[in-house]
Parts: structure tokens; sequence; C-alpha cells
């Protein structure tokens, strides 16, 4: 009986769904990421898998800090950088509680600036938690010169972004970033 108790506990019987709980990755820094889901009354998405050298700790070493505006949108992002400027990692989060539309940002042309979609360049999807993540590749603002995953989940627009620039060329970024979207773990307000 005993060896039957610890063989559950490892995560060693045939229930596939026992396994995957059990070996789940937790959020590297809740407390933080429960703070930020608390401040703006809504649900955050908090990675459990980040980019070498980065983490997902706010406040941490590799944190590039955390905004929130008016309407509760946030933006969380964390960056390291080679001081010759020569390479980076920088992934950025964002969250629209209540909405689901692609926010507008000014995109600069020439002498002036034109209201613009901040996220587009569409091109294709992944699955995402039972939702259908949509790949942008032309996004302005914190997010540009980045590949980007948007999804809706729970009546609020979500996402996630990596910028493409050495060690992270297109190819091996937007494999990051899709395994970075996969790893999301919610974190619900109290």
């Amino acid at each position: 009986m005993l060896l039957l108790v610890a063989c559950l506990a490892a995560g060693c019987g045939s229930d596939a769904s026992v396994q995957t709980r059990a070996q789940a990755p937790a959020c590297q820094t809740r407390a933080a990421w429960q703070r930020l889901a608390d401040r703006i009354h809504a649900t955050v998405l908090c990675p459990t898998w980040m980019p070498t050298p980065i983490d997902a700790r706010i406040g941490g070493d590799y944190g590039n800090g955390v905004s929130v505006k008016p309407d509760r949108a946030y933006l969380v992002s964390f960056l390291w950088h080679e001081s010759d400027g020569s390479t980076e990692v920088h992934v950025n989060f964002r969250g629209y509680p209540g909405r689901t539309a692609i926010p507008r940002c000014l995109r600069p042309t020439g002498s002036k600036s034109v209201d613009a979609p901040c996220f587009s360049d569409p091109h294709g999807t992944i699955a995402v938690g039972g939702h259908k993540a949509t790949l942008y590749t032309a996004n302005l603002d914190a997010d540009q010169w980045h590949v980007l995953y948007a999804w809706h989940q729970n009546g609020s627009l979500y996402t996630a972004s990596m910028h493409v620039a050495a060690p992270y060329q297109y190819a091996r970024a937007l494999t990051a970033i899709r395994h970075v979207v996969r790893s999301l773990v919610p974190i619900r307000p109290r």
C-alpha cells in the first residue's frame, strides 16, 4: 500500500491528467502577478517558461517595467541585452480587460503620424488553452520589431510578444514565443 501511495504521489499512475497537473510548472513570482491581478481587478496570465536568459520575475533583474492605464490595460515587460547592443531578449505581456478589439496606436509616416491598429499583418494561428491565438508580425509601440500572439479569453484581449533580434532571429523567436504563450497560467484577482 505504501508503494502505491508513493507511486501515485510521484505521478506514475496511468491517468495522464494527474501527471500533467503534478508536472505543471508554477508561475515564478506568483505574488507579484497576483498583486497585478488584484490591482486591475482582472485575470492576468503568468508565464511558466521564458527564453534564456530572462525570467518572469516582476521587479527582478530582467523586469523592464509594469504599466497600467486608467482603463486597466496593462503591459509587463522583461528585457536583457548586451551592453554593446549586439544581442537582446525582450518579451512583453499585455492584457486589455473587458476589451476584445485590437487597440489603436500612432504609426509614424514621414513628418506626421497616423492612427493605425497596434497589431497587424496576421500570419496564422495556434491553439492556446482552448483559444485560437493569431500571430501578428507588424506591430507598433512597445511591440515594434516583435512577433506577437493575440487571443481572446473571457471577454478580454491578451498578447505576448518577443523582439526579433540576435540571438533570437525570426524562426527562433517564433518558436520561443509559442512556447511562452503555451506556458501561461491564469492568475485571478482575489
